[in-house]
């Protein structure tokens, strides 16, 4: 919530001035979620073991972060949360549409021949792009029908063990 983010914050706790942080057993701090998942990460079947198989894995990681985070969760929140609908222009919700249906294009090409994002098994990658790629159609406005790539993988995602859904 907004002031349990807000006292975080001002207790120095959010180092980088926002959510999500993982606070370790002995209080140190880690900011941002791509870290976090290669912390938690570390160790498991979810990190290839392979050098390039994991530095692909951070490629799409990266991607995530830098691209398709900006465009794909922006527009949801834009859409969904009544503090940001102010910033929602007809022009600007016509751009993130175009340029989130790009973006999904390019994991399309990717799933399109492949079950997962990188290697033969569910990597930190997949985790990463799950998380705004699986409502991209609900709560950002796009037309997943367009990949079903795309649309195949998230079914392979939820059907893991151990998945817990938004409502789970």
């Amino acid at each position: 919530s907004a002031p349990a983010i807000a006292a975080a914050k001002a207790e120095g706790r959010l180092p980088f001035g926002k959510a999500p942080v993982l606070e370790m057993d002995d209080g140190r701090l880690l900011p941002e979620s791509n870290a976090i998942l290669c912390l938690l990460g570390e160790g498991t079947g979810f990190v290839p073991g392979d050098q390039f198989l994991r530095a692909k894995m951070l490629s799409w990681m990266f991607w995530e972060q830098n691209q398709h985070e900006g465009v794909i969760a922006v527009r949801a929140a834009l859409q969904h949360y009544p503090a940001r609908r102010h910033l929602a222009t007809p022009e600007r919700m016509a751009d993130l549409l175009d340029r989130g249906h790009a973006l999904l294009q390019i994991m399309e090409d990717r799933l399109s021949g492949h079950d997962w994002l990188v290697g033969e098994g569910v990597t930190l990658a997949d985790i990463c792009l799950y998380g705004y790629t699986h409502t991209a159609g609900t709560r950002g406005g796009f037309d997943m029908a367009r990949f079903p790539g795309i649309n195949a993988w998230t079914q392979r995602i939820s059907a893991l063990p151990g998945y817990k859904g938004l409502n789970g």
